[in-house]
C-alpha cells in the first residue's frame, strides 16, 4: 500500500513526442525501422507539502516535461549501449548498422541514447533520469514516468528521488 499522502498526476495533451526506432530482441532479431507517437505521463509523490502548500510548482514541472519531450520529438532514436548496433559519422551524416542493415541519417535527425535498446521500458527509465534533477531537493520524494507507444501499451518507471538511479 502506498504511504505517500500527495500524488500529482500530469498527463497533458502536449506531453508527447513522435520518433522512429527499432527494437532489438534477445534472439538476435530486430524490428524494422518504424515510428510511434509516444505519450508521457508523470506522477510526483510526497509526504509533506512545501512552501505555499505546494508539493511542487506545476508550471516548472510541465516546462521540464515539455523540454524533455522536445529533445526527442521528430527524431530517430538510436541505442548506443548495444554491442549489436554500430554508429559511425561521416561529415554531417550518421551511419547506423545492425545485422546487415545500414541506415544513413543527417546528424540533426538522430538522438543517440545511452541505452541498450529503444524500448518503452528503457525510454521510461531514460525520461525518469532526465526529469529527476528538476525535483530533487523539493518535497517530491517519488517520481513516476510512464511512456505509451500506442493505446493500451505503456510502461511506468517508479523510483524514489533519493536513489541515484542510472539508466540501465
Amino acid at each position: 500500500m502506498d504511504t505517500l499522502r500527495y500524488h500529482l498526476h500530469l498527463a497533458k495533451e502536449d506531453f508527447k513526442f513522435a520518433a522512429a526506432h527499432f527494437t532489438l530482441f534477445p534472439d538476435g532479431r530486430a524490428e524494422l525501422l518504424h515510428g510511434h507517437n509516444y505519450r508521457v505521463e508523470v506522477e510526483l509523490g510526497g509526504e509533506e507539502l512545501g512552501e505555499c502548500g505546494l508539493l511542487f510548482d506545476l508550471g516548472a514541472a510541465k516546462s521540464a516535461i515539455r523540454a524533455t519531450c522536445a529533445e526527442l520529438d521528430e527524431r530517430t532514436l538510436i541505442p548506443t549501449a548495444s554491442d549489436r548496433v554500430a554508429v559511425g559519422q561521416e561529415g554531417e551524416n550518421l551511419e547506423i548498422r545492425f545485422d546487415g542493415r545500414s541506415y544513413r541519417f543527417p546528424v540533426e535527425d538522430v538522438v543517440l541514447l545511452p541505452l541498450e535498446n529503444i524500448s518503452i521500458e528503457l525510454l521510461a527509465t531514460y525520461l525518469w533520469n532526465a526529469l529527476a534533477p528538476a525535483f530533487r531537493g523539493t518535497p517530491v520524494s517519488r517520481l513516476v514516468v510512464a511512456v505509451s507507444e500506442s493505446a493500451g501499451q505503456c510502461c511506468r518507471y517508479v523510483a524514489p528521488l533519493e536513489s541515484d538511479t542510472a539508466v540501465p
